[in-house]
């Protein structure tokens, strides 16, 4: 185990001045074609010379590429006209389009591709797997390269698709192709799961933690929406867009700006005032420990564009101030800390806002968008649950996450390794986002401030700590904090990153598993854990554990892969680290090959689930 995990809990927290997105993944999604497949693609050519292949996304997007990689946006491009489709003896697929091309070759787009050399006598399928297709179905456009007649491109349903061959084997182009129709972010990493989306046509998906192509996954969230809207639209007797609840509280958005309320859980609804809007409203924040405070996007030409209400829709603030007169699309934020996020066409942008009394709407709008791709919309924002990772949806590139600026405004304590509120135990890490912590004390005890930052800070819970409460004064740089916390005797979590990929390393070789380095069976695995509590003999708080026989963790350890037992070589402190424990465990011989679940577990207290991969 390197330095390079011991300030995880601060890792990808970049000032806030500074929004440095990274992407979540690419623009494609594992449909187990050929390649990956990504959105519909209408239209496909090739330059005059056959050196760069030009494709039009259905959203009349074009891109280009000469390396059959990367795409970039075309700039004043001229399309080729469609030519007329030429006579054929007869069309493999009723209502299939014919295109013509050089040495007497026909091809027919419908469902599948055909080709046929002799006129349309006969004809040969090119992309037929049984009764499927290895690229897709719906075939758009087909281009012929002028260098090489038997190099095919193909637009359809599910992206781009490149043939050598002439059609006998076939490649995607689409995991670089921004062309990705992300209508919403449905959840953030936590425990085994990854970020899940919700795509336009393809349904939920979900990224693995540490993948970059997208995995399509059952997830019941959008089903139960549809079913729920369908519900409070008809309670409410309106044609709803959107809705929000929390508790019994819910919230109605309709096509022409207005909102109404409920308080019995959808069963009965009443009008609330929304002054002079009038676009559809596309989205609804209702903030989830004071339903009374609730949020509203709009699209459509007119301001406004975000609602704000701290009393039950009494009545509803416009938020718009600076912010550019766009369709927005999502809206959310945390009414702790005064922060409002929304996506528009304009991209995102963020505010300070009073959530909880009657204040100015005059807010000013800052643009997260810089380093975004450029030219593009979002149409989704969502925080992490501990606040501290904004996500936002780009129009066509997918998923992207940064540092939320407003977590300098508002200390928070979070589990350094998992991110999460879960409670601390003696010896633990605990991460401090928002701001630099000078000195920490509890429970007339110490607490080492081990690294500091000025938006965040680690701190080590003292092995002498007791609970259940802790409270916690803090010297910040603007001033003494009091901030509570749960101390347990264990309260074990697995190290993640951002992305939701655990540290695990191979116990032999001390190499990191990721997405691109499996585990294999009969391996030992080393898991980073914090939170495991006492140990023994005992340690002193604050210092680094010795590399050489570390102290033994007191508690019972177990460890569990893909529900079964795993056994557990050794469960000690993690030598050279503060507040890091090293837990050793033994694979077992025969596993099946994949995805596999891991979680320990420290007197019956569990861990949270992590996943690594496996191969035989």
């Amino acid at each position: 185990m390197s330095g390079v995990v011991l300030l995880l809990g601060l890792a990808g927290l970049a000032p806030a001045q500074s929004t440095n997105w990274r992407r979540v993944g690419n623009s494609a999604v594992d449909l187990l074609l050929a390649s990956p497949a990504t959105g519909p693609v209408d239209k496909v050519w090739f330059s005059d010379s056959g050196g760069t292949l030009y494709a039009r996304t259905r959203s009349g997007k074009v891109f280009e590429t000469a390396d059959y990689e990367i795409w970039l946006p075309s700039q004043n491009v001229t399309e080729p006209a469609l030519p007329p489709g030429p006579t054929v003896v007869r069309n493999p697929e009723n209502g299939a389009r014919l295109v013509g091309s050089a040495l007497g070759r026909v091809y027919s787009l419908g469902r599948q591709l055909y080709r046929s050399e002799d006129g349309g006598r006969s004809w040969a399928n090119l992309t037929a797997f049984k009764t499927e297709s290895v690229i897709g179905l719906g075939q758009r456009s087909v281009a012929v390269s002028p260098a090489d007649q038997d190099q095919i491109a193909v637009a359809n349903d599910f992206g781009v698709w490149r043939s050598l061959d002439g059609g006998l084997s076939w490649a995607g182009l689409n995991e670089l192709l921004p062309n990705l129709r992300i209508q919403r972010i449905l959840a953030t990493p936590a425990g085994t799961a990854g970020t899940r989306a919700e795509i336009d046509g393809m349904g939920a998906v979900e990224l693995p933690p540490g993948g970059s192509v997208w995995q399509p996954v059952d997830d019941r969230t959008e089903a139960g929406d549809a079913v729920r809207l369908g519900f409070y639209a008809q309670r409410a007797g309106v044609v709803a867009t959107a809705y929000g609840r929390s508790e019994r509280t819910v919230y109605v958005g309709t096509a022409d700006g207005r909102i109404l309320i409920s308080r019995d859980d959808g069963a009965n609804f009443a009008p609330t005032d929304t002054g002079r809007a009038s676009g559809p409203v596309e989205r609804i924040f209702v903030d989830p420990a004071r339903p009374d405070v609730a949020l509203a996007a709009l699209g459509g030409p007119a301001v406004p564009h975000v609602l704000r209400t701290f009393n039950a829709g009494q009545f509803w603030d416009a938020l718009d101030s600076n912010l550019p007169n766009a369709p927005a699309h999502a809206v959310t934020g945390e009414r702790a800390a005064g922060a409002v996020y929304v996506a528009t066409d304009r991209g995102v942008f963020w505010a300070q806002a009073d959530l909880d009394n009657a204040g100015t709407p005059n807010v000013n709008w800052i643009s997260l968008s810089d380093h975004l791709p450029a030219g593009t919309g979002a149409t989704d924002v969502r925080l992490d649950a501990a606040g501290i990772q904004l996500y936002a949806a780009v129009e066509g590139y997918g998923v992207y996450a940064t540092a939320a600026p407003h977590r300098l405004r508002h200390l928070r304590l979070v589990n350094a390794a998992d991110f999460s509120t879960r409670a601390a135990a003696p010896g633990s890490l605990v991460s401090v986002i928002g701001g630099r912590v000078t000195s920490a004390r509890g429970g007339n005890l110490d607490y080492p401030v081990l690294a500091a930052a000025d938006d965040a800070s680690q701190i080590q819970v003292p092995f002498d700590a007791v609970g259940p409460n802790v409270t916690l004064a803090l010297a910040t740089g603007i001033g003494s904090v009091r901030l509570g916390m749960q101390v347990q005797p264990v309260s074990p979590a697995i190290f993640v990153g951002l992305d939701g990929t655990p540290i695990l390393q191979d116990a032999e070789t001390g190499l990191l598993l990721d997405a691109r380095k499996a585990a294999h069976g009969g391996a030992r695995l080393v898991v980073s854990a914090t939170g495991l509590g006492k140990v023994t003999p005992a340690w002193p708080t604050g210092l680094a554990a010795r590399v050489d026989n570390p102290p033994a963790v007191a508690a019972t350890i177990r460890a569990f892969v893909n529900g079964a037992p795993a056994p557990v070589t050794r469960a000690t402190l993690a030598g050279g680290f503060i507040g890091f424990y090293a837990i050793e465990v033994q694979l077992p011989g025969i596993n099946n090959s994949g995805p596999a679940e891991l979680y320990i577990t420290a007197d019956g207290v569990e861990s949270n689930r992590v996943q690594f991969l496996i191969e035989q």
